[in-house]
């Protein structure tokens, strides 16, 4: 039998469509629809598959949104930092170009069960709030928000009243965001100032003159009332004058702020570290009316930390009494996973009244360590912060480097 051309050609578009029609058939026979359920508790997270039409044979793959995939049909899977993750689940008919797929994000908050302190737990960065105190400055001085895992929230790098007008400014002893402030010497920087610098206390009090070099911010308090705030926040380094008309004995109350440009972290960028861990450090000299030293800063102060960062492993933090210790804690590990440590500043403890007798003493740190040597603001006036009779010294709490925010605190007779 013979077979015509035309005839050949039907049979085979026939044949296509069939095949093809087939083909559709199998396509429109995809009716997978994957879906999951979970449950969290800390990092640890339990997915429950709930694919409709899954048979066996069909494939899954689990991307937990962390570099990790599991092939498990309820896999249990363990997050080791606090963030946001996107997981998906990937299901495909065997033997098919079926595919279906489900996303979900979750946000994992994980109590650290190590830390037994006294202290707040956050961890990785916090929400700014202010974008910059000081736009002139070296470095941003930003204020921020962050929550730590008893949902309690704290400010960082701490409350500060740099806008508060009822609180005065110090004046220069060195400043070079101000024209002709770059004093090279003390008697040149106190020249420069009227009475009207002068914060009254005591009405028949002595005029009282404090010499302060703060790494990198101060609040002072004297009997409980504002003498002088830090007029840079952060960066150029300056120092600082304060005079005050008061009676003896008062007191005298610091809150001291090692600022951070990562807020949260308690780091700032140096060179290619973005995680660089600064120091804090101040030193003051406090004269009376004949210019006779009356107190400088050493171990006789008191000094208490608020708020320590960047803690790596937090089995590092030990408490002994009203000490808090991260001397065991590394000071060069830092990334935007480490944790902060919070404590509640008591709302008098600039007063009189306020019982510090339980406080640790002030520690001791050297020129060098604070890195001072090379800061005009600092080596112009040695014959003041390191006069060769009563020698001031640097203090802070025990950990220069990790303790961001300290309260010192010292009653002069």
């Amino acid at each position: 039998m013979r077979i015509s051309v035309i005839t050949l050609l039907l049979m085979s578009i026939l044949f296509i469509a069939v095949v093809s029609c087939k083909k559709e058939n199998a396509e429109s026979a995809c009716d997978l629809n994957a879906s999951f359920v979970k449950t969290i508790s800390q990092g640890t997270v339990s997915f429950t598959q709930t694919t409709t039409n899954i048979v066996t044979g069909d494939s899954i793959r689990w991307s937990f949104g962390d570099g990790n995939i599991s092939y498990d049909m309820n896999p249990v899977h363990q997050y080791t930092a606090n963030g946001n993750y996107i997981v998906t689940l990937r299901v495909r008919k065997q033997n098919s170009t079926c595919i279906s797929e489900q996303k979900d994000t979750l946000n994992i908050i994980i109590t650290n069960s190590q830390y037994s302190g006294t202290g707040a737990v956050t961890q990785g960065a916090a929400t700014t709030t202010v974008s910059n105190l000081f736009p002139q400055g070296i470095r941003v001085a930003a204020l921020g928000t962050i929550q730590s895992t008893n949902n309690q929230t704290w400010s960082v790098p701490a409350d500060v009243n740099f806008t508060n007008t009822t609180f005065p400014f110090a004046s220069d002893l060195y400043n070079s965001y101000v024209s002709g402030h770059s004093y090279s010497n003390s008697t040149a920087a106190t020249a420069a100032l009227n009475s009207s610098d002068i914060i009254t206390i005591d009405n028949n009090g002595e005029v009282y003159t404090a010499y302060i070099f703060a790494d990198n911010y101060f609040e002072m308090y004297v009997k409980g009332q504002p003498v002088g705030k830090d007029p840079v926040p952060y960066t150029e380094f300056n120092s600082s004058i304060v005079r005050f008309k008061a009676t003896r004995p008062f007191n005298v109350a610091i809150k001291c702020v090692d600022w951070e440009e990562h807020l949260g972290l308690g780091t700032e960028l140096n060179g290619t570290n973005p995680n660089y861990v600064g120091d804090g450090g101040i030193v003051v000299v406090i004269k009376d009316a004949t210019g006779n030293i009356v107190d400088v800063t050493n171990d006789s102060w008191k000094a208490q930390t608020f708020y320590t960062a960047p803690i790596s492993d937090l089995t590092c933090l030990s408490e002994v009494g009203n000490y808090r210790y991260s001397t065991n804690c590394s000071t060069t590990s830092a990334s935007a996973n480490s944790y902060g440590i919070h404590w509640a500043v008591p709302t008098n403890w600039f007063a009189t009244t306020f019982d510090d007798s339980n406080w640790p003493a002030a520690t001791i740190f050297s020129n060098t360590t604070v890195g001072v040597n090379n800061k005009p603001s600092y080596t112009n006036f040695t014959d003041i912060f390191d006069a060769a009779i009563n020698d001031a010294s640097f203090i802070w709490s025990t950990n220069l480097l990790l303790d961001n925010m300290v309260l010192i605190r010292k009653t002069i007779l």
